[in-house]
């Protein structure tokens, strides 16, 4: 494992970059589900339609198959992002259908009482939705959230398909400079061992402190 411990650089450079994209992927992505799971609970017929198109189609895409068609089939259209950019969208669109799901669970775990207590005293959906029923939607899926955000580190991996400088291309490169492919390939799973262990105890802690006691 020499080689490992020598280029411990390569590893904390593409491990940054690797942080950095699912941090701003999964924000993306936060906002996302946020949107579509009011579009998916919502009184207006054609914002359900939309928001379940959404969800179906993303979640039924190949990952793989939405960076491609982003960042290759966008240019022939004249739409061009750089690499790390297309990144985000595309993880954090991708993300964003799976926690729209999550959360919509979470409104639906919310007693229906408490929406109708909350419109008869005049309030509107979107104030409902606000105000009474994501606070407490959301603190009943950290955990689930959670599991998202650690796939998402894992997910990440797929941008070294369009060059993204994060772990997986960083371990790559290292592993056709010395040409020892399963020693470096070792240290890359330790370092996402290291970004995904520590995430699951603080999302464990998350979900404890705001646990709603019934």
């Amino acid at each position: 494992m020499d080689v490992v411990v020598d280029n411990l650089d390569v590893f904390a450079k593409g491990m940054r970059t690797t942080v950095s994209l699912t941090l701003l992927s999964f924000a993306v992505a936060f906002v996302i589900g946020i949107v579509v799971a009011a579009c998916r609970v919502s009184p207006i017929p054609p914002l359900r339609i939309a928001g379940t198109f959404y969800v179906e189609t993303v979640r039924n895409t190949p990952l793989t198959v939405l960076f491609v068609l982003f960042f290759f089939g966008l240019t022939k259209v004249g739409i061009k992002y750089g690499a790390f950019t297309t990144a985000i969208i595309v993880l954090g669109g991708y993300t964003g259908a799976f926690v729209a799901e999550t959360v919509r669970a979470g409104i639906n775990s919310v007693s229906r009482g408490q929406a109708e207590a909350a419109r008869a005293l005049g309030l509107t959906f979107p104030q409902v939705l606000l105000i009474v029923v994501l606070p407490q939607a959301l603190r009943t899926v950290v955990a689930p959230l959670g599991g998202l955000f650690i796939a998402l580190i894992k997910n990440s991996s797929i941008a070294a398909l369009i060059s993204v400088k994060e772990l997986v291309y960083r371990t790559d490169g290292l592993a056709n400079d010395t040409a020892r492919v399963i020693p470096v390939f070792l240290g890359a799973a330790v370092a996402y061992l290291v970004l995904t262990v520590p995430s699951g105890l603080v999302i464990g802690a998350l979900e404890r402190r705001v646990a709603i006691r019934r």
